[in-house]
């Protein structure tokens, strides 16, 4: 019952010193919440004829310690020759333990961010399809005297030509292309006085094709290649008309095998087209045009045969690129290659200037006594240009 009073005792001096302390922590109490332990200080206290008094502190620790000696000494762990031999012990910890407390400056209150809104995902469909174009608009002047010692005769000449793509890849299986091309050129010349001017460059023609994969480069494909003209074939100071819109007009329609040409680091592209399957429908709307077509007297003719088809282009230098389609056409009866090269000059971002070589051999037309089935055209123009 003492012992629980004297415990009770020294609570409410500890409440009152700790108060007093202005609650700060005091490590003089650090032995009544330690391991048990038999200090000297207790026992030499209580034995001792003239002790020495302490403060209160440390005098009602070690009275309360003394009481667990006497009455509870199985709680005793340790004694303070056994915590010597293992350390020193601290002779500091009967002092009030004061805390240097440094301020700070007081910092501002963390700004309140915003709640973060949940962000939805929008997923679009890819688009497939691509567009693109090109088109040019050149001129050529040329002057000459009447007394020029070579000869000759001035001239003026413009074509323009527009070419539209509208292509489709999945980037997995099947490609659609489609290809418009639309090229038209006149001249003038002082000499013929039948006409003011005449075409000197024609053709409307579509390509479109169906192709599905069948390995890293080649496709199964189907082809439709579709041309005519736009206005009348005239010669000088000549009335005769040798072709017109839709005399003629092919339609050729071939299955086979495409390869998708890339090389020389991407500047070599194109495609190469084999087809040993085609149907060739020729159409001449002019009958005076019968004989020179090899329409036999009628308007239409049906073909089958074998097709190919080159269409690449060579970007040599920044500034020059070489353009080339080839189309072979024969019915194991008649044979038609047409060899088109176009040669363009960069000279600015609008400003070209091209060169056209077109050869063409067609065993179908009217034979010329110098040329044979041989025919050739070529011109070179300046002007102005553009990609989109």
């Amino acid at each position: 019952m003492k012992y629980r009073k004297i415990l009770l005792s020294l609570f409410a001096l500890m409440v009152v010193l700790g108060t007093s302390a202005q609650t700060k922590p005091d490590g003089r109490y650090y032995r009544l919440f330690a391991p048990t332990t038999f200090y000297h200080s207790g026992a030499n206290k209580s034995l001792s004829l003239n002790p020495n008094a302490g403060d209160e502190v440390t005098d009602a620790v070690d009275e309360a310690l003394m009481h667990i000696y006497l009455n509870r000494p199985d709680l005793v762990q340790n004694t303070e020759s056994q915590l010597q031999k293992t350390g020193s012990v601290r002779e500091d910890v009967n002092q009030e333990v004061k805390q240097d407390v440094e301020l700070v400056d007081q910092t501002l209150p963390a700004p309140d961010e915003p709640e973060a809104l949940p962000v939805g995902i929008v997923v679009t469909k890819p688009n497939f399809w691509k567009f693109k174009g090109d088109g040019f608009l050149q001129f050529l002047q040329n002057y000459v005297t009447s007394n020029w010692h070579k000869g000759g005769e001035s001239n003026y000449s413009a074509v323009g030509a527009v070419t539209l793509e509208l292509n489709y890849n999945d980037k997995d299986k099947f490609t659609f292309e489609n290809k418009l091309e639309m090229k038209l050129g006149f001249q003038t010349s002082r000499t013929d006085s039948v006409h003011k001017f005449k075409t000197n460059n024609d053709i409307l023609r579509l390509t479109s094709k169906l192709g599905v994969q069948a390995s890293n480069k080649w496709y199964y494909s189907l082809q439709l290649l579709a041309y005519t003209q736009f206005a009348k074939g005239l010669k000088a100071n000549d009335e005769f008309v040798y072709s017109d819109f839709f005399s003629p007009f092919d339609l050729n329609i071939g299955l086979g095998m495409e390869y998708k040409l890339n090389a020389l680091d991407g500047k070599l592209t194109g495609t190469l087209n084999f087809l040993p399957l085609a149907y060739n429908l020729r159409y001449v709307g002019r009958t005076t045009l019968f004989d020179r077509n090899g329409m036999e007297g009628k308007h239409t003719k049906h073909e089958f045969g074998a097709q190919f088809t080159g269409d690449v282009k060579w970007q040599i230098v920044d500034q020059v690129s070489w353009k080339s389609r080839l189309y072979a056409y024969t019915s194991y009866k008649r044979a038609l290659v047409e060899w088109e090269n176009q040669i363009e000059f960069k000279v600015t971002k609008y400003i070209s200037a091209n060169l056209f070589l077109y050869p063409r051999f067609d065993d179908a037309a009217t034979r010329d006594s110098d040329n044979g089935y041989w025919q050739f055209m070529e011109y070179s123009s300046l002007g102005l240009s553009y990609t989109f």
